[in-house]
């Protein structure tokens, strides 16, 4: 795919793929996984390879997108799968951006974000706890995953969901105080906070200390439309600014084109538009002469 203007490129920085096997049968998967049993039981529930993904992104009119495994608790899976989404990378031509997948409790969870930053991977992520409250064992945890991601000038993701309102599968215990200790903690990374932060971004309205600490943090738009009303663009547009807030899908949860129809609705400025839709991930994934380098 010839490379386009990065100020008209459209990247999706959230979807997830899955290789052949776990597609064709996940009960396998289901019984071995608790996290996976959570999101996936539901034979509602999505999985594709990434075929499926180019697929969609064809008829979404979407140039790039940060393609993300699982956070298995096997650590021979967690490769498997890793290396599938690495390899589509390759063979998809630049269009997919592979992202490390771990399970931050994992003893071999650093070693294997090594591995794969060192193949050329673009990030870390998205790492979950539907299973775990997120507390102070992700510190110590984390730790070597967010060095190697400073040293590398690469994002780690985080899942996030709101702690109020309905009840979802993988809706998880993510408080916003630990969240926000955890970045405060790793003032040297950059971090993408799916599902909106879960809110956080709004805590950016305070007068002391969240606005600094949260600086370094880009907001994605994942689950949007089942979670938000489409004026919640341009309330976290006034917060953060457009700059901040990078498109996620999701998919195959849902599709690239129900993102944009809200955002045509929420009555953004075009320019605003230009960097959700893209020309933000672009910088904030470091793929040009423009990128984000801290």
């Amino acid at each position: 795919m010839a490379e386009r203007d990065e100020r008209c490129m459209v990247i999706d920085c959230h979807t997830h793929i899955f290789p052949p096997p776990i597609c064709q049968d996940r009960a396998p998967y289901l019984a071995a996984d608790p996290a996976f049993r959570i999101l996936y039981s539901s034979p509602r529930a999505r999985i594709i390879e990434a075929n499926a993904l180019i697929d969609e992104m064809d008829r979404s009119g979407v140039d790039r997108a940060v393609a993300m495994g699982f956070p298995w608790s096997d650590p021979d899976l967690v490769r498997r799968h890793n290396d599938y989404v690495g390899e589509a990378a390759d063979r998809w031509g630049g269009r997919l951006l592979p992202f490390v997948c771990v399970d931050p409790r994992a003893s071999a969870a650093a070693n294997e974000v090594e591995r794969c930053l060192a193949a050329g991977m673009r990030g870390v992520g998205e790492l979950a706890f539907y299973t775990d409250v997120l507390d102070e064992w992700l510190m110590e945890a984390l730790d070597p995953i967010a060095s190697n991601c400073q040293a590398r000038q690469v994002p780690i993701m985080l899942h996030a969901n709101e702690p109020v309102g309905h009840d979802y599968p993988g809706k998880a215990d993510v408080p916003a105080g630990g969240l926000y200790r955890l970045i405060r903690s790793f003032p040297e990374n950059r971090f993408i906070l799916a599902h909106w932060g879960g809110g956080l971004l709004f805590y950016e309205l305070l007068k002391r200390e969240a606005r600094e600490v949260l600086g370094r943090v880009a907001y994605d738009t994942a689950a949007s439309p089942f979670l938000y009303d489409p004026t919640v663009y341009a309330v976290a547009v006034r917060i953060v600014g457009a700059r901040r807030i990078l498109f996620g899908s999701d998919f195959p949860l849902i599709s690239p084109k129900r993102y944009f129809e809200e955002m045509a609705s929420a009555g953004l400025g075009s320019e605003d538009i230009a960097w959700i839709r893209g020309r933000a991930a672009f910088e904030w994934l470091g793929l040009g002469t423009a990128a984000l380098t801290g």
